[in-house]
């Protein structure tokens, strides 16, 4: 595997843990929320990223890679910084 795909993998990794964590979060405040509502967008959030993932690792040109990266590295800053 070529080096910048490990990069643009790992880079969207951290990003995507963030998002999940965030959604997470998120479940949990909405009202009348239960854990089970939080489990769940855990599960859908890990799904997602890890599919998104292997494709960055394996099948996706390197113009689309970068620009997934580049806009889960934007939408990480949106939603930390939004408060």
């Amino acid at each position: 595997m070529e080096t910048w795909r490990v990069v643009a993998t790992s880079a969207f990794l951290l990003g995507g843990l963030v998002m999940i964590l965030v959604g997470m979060a998120q479940a949990r405040d909405r009202k009348g929320a239960r854990r089970s509502d939080v489990m769940r967008a855990l599960l859908i959030g890990a799904v997602l990223v890890a599919v998104v993932a292997v494709l960055i690792a394996y099948v996706l040109p390197s113009v689309v890679v970068w620009g997934i990266v580049a806009a889960t590295a934007f939408a990480v800053v949106f939603v930390t910084m939004v408060d």
